[in-house]
């Protein structure tokens, strides 16, 4: 057993020959570029979003399912044109941030936040209602 230990000594102590160098099965070499690649896809985007019109709400159900997007939407254009529309919006908004177990919720009274799974919205209780 000591010899066991008197060499791995002798491996960590001496100092780094040439040959080990040469070798390259030591050792793995990792580029920059491939870092910045994979931190670029990490990263979390807050995007603004106007619905206008019904059909605007598939552009942010895509980037909702992608996963990396915060959706801050605005709502009044289509709440000052029309109600039902946007009521058919924002239940299409909600069933898809159920699916992808993300989370929605308006805050004022022309914008609402849409997160993916990642994410929580937090609500004072003292504003919550009652279910």
């Amino acid at each position: 057993m000591k010899d066991f230990f008197l060499q791995l000594k002798e491996k960590f102590s001496r100092p780094v020959e040439e040959e080990d160098l040469e070798q390259g099965d030591n050792y793995v070499e990792l580029g920059n570029s491939s870092r910045k690649e994979e931190g670029q896809n990490t990263k979390v985007i807050v995007r603004p979003f106007v619905i206008e019109e019904f059909e605007d709400i598939k552009e942010i159900l895509d980037v909702l399912r992608e996963g990396t997007t915060i959706a801050l939407v605005n709502i009044k254009p289509l709440k000052d044109k029309d109600l039902v529309e946007l009521k058919r919006a924002i239940s299409k908004l909600r069933k898809t941030c159920e699916a992808i177990d993300g989370d929605i919720a308006g805050f004022g009274e022309d914008y609402v936040m849409a997160v993916p799974y990642f994410a929580r919205i937090h609500r004072n209780k003292s504003e919550v209602l009652p279910e």
